[in-house]
């Protein structure tokens, strides 16, 4: 039987082929009265993860998020208070349930986003890079975060901290994510383990290099048996011939990987035969946001269980 390996509940949901490189309470009342943080000066420019340049002409008091990531990001900050929109797939923290909904990670309701008069806008590509202009045309700040590696997680918590004004607590979350990854990194110091990753089974999907949990592979002391970039359909006579030690599948809202062991073929894989099959917690692994590090031990942990008996 699979084992299931997670410690956090949230979706950083792939949808699959156009936005599996990312797919991360207050609904319109009075706006918040509360001082900026220490050191945040307005107007900043920052770069975001398109290469645009982007001003912020002052503290941002009304923020819309159209990605669980970028929601994450901006609730870890301290400025759950002000984020007045998010999409249906925004589901952590907890409290993000009763702001109100802009429609999906998909198909932001623009009328709805509007209604809400927000100062910024945090998306993310794919899809939503189609609606950049348009959203820029409401009046708000628009800033695309898109990273692609745990180094791109941290500067894209930066660049949020900056843009809303909380850089302070971006910088002290950046430095807990990498205390964590420099931890995990000397736990699992050796031979890296041949492994495989699952993101979705009809069809059968994977992850190559260029990708966040291609890069979380690496972090884990693990080697990808897929040596092509991208998002890359896979074939059950591809996963014997590569035949890995280690069979990871993240379980989500498009994913579920509870049939591993009893699919045709699947027993002539060494990483089934041995029982080395690992169910991830999608949330955790596929979405950049401030639990990173989480997703990354639980890789880890799969990986090279016997460096974190403790």
């Amino acid at each position: 039987m699979a084992r299931t390996v997670r410690t956090g509940i949230a979706v950083w949901t792939a949808l699959l082929l156009v936005a599996l490189t990312a797919l991360t309470g207050c609904s319109g009342g009075a706006e918040p009265e509360e001082a900026a943080s220490p050191g945040a000066a307005f107007p900043v420019t920052v770069t975001d993860d398109v290469g645009r340049e982007v001003t912020i002409a002052a503290r941002p008091a009304r923020i819309v998020s159209l990605a669980p990531a970028n929601t994450e990001i901006v609730a870890e900050l301290g400025a759950l208070d002000r984020l007045v929109g998010v999409t249906t797939y925004c589901d952590y923290p907890a409290e993000v349930a009763d702001i109100e909904k802009v429609g999906d990670f998909i198909g932001p309701n623009l009328e709805a986003i509007a209604a809400l008069d927000p100062d910024v806008v945090l998306l993310t590509t794919g899809v939503q890079a189609e609606v950049v202009g348009q959203l820029e045309a409401l009046g708000a700040s628009v800033v695309v975060i898109d990273p692609q590696d745990i180094d791109g997680v941290c500067r894209a918590i930066e660049t949020v901290g900056e843009v809303i004004g909380e850089s302070e607590a971006a910088a002290d979350t950046v430095a807990s994510i990498e205390l964590q990854v420099e931890d995990i990194g000397e736990r699992v110091e050796g031979a890296p383990v041949r492994c495989f990753l699952e993101i979705a089974q009809d069809p059968l999907f994977t992850v190559g290099s260029g990708t966040l949990l291609n890069d979380l592979i690496e972090h884990a002391g693990g080697e990808n048996v897929v040596t092509e970039e991208g998002y890359v359909a896979y074939s059950v006579e591809q996963l014997v011939q590569a035949d890995p030690d280690v069979y990871l599948a993240t379980l989500g809202s498009m994913s579920d990987p509870s049939d591993i062991e009893g699919r045709p073929g699947f027993d002539a894989i060494s990483a089934v035969a041995s029982g080395r099959v690992y169910v991830l917690d999608d949330n955790l692994v596929s979405r950049p946001g401030p639990r990173i590090a989480e997703g990354l031990r639980l890789i880890a942990e799969a990986l090279h269980p016997e460096a974190f008996d403790e």
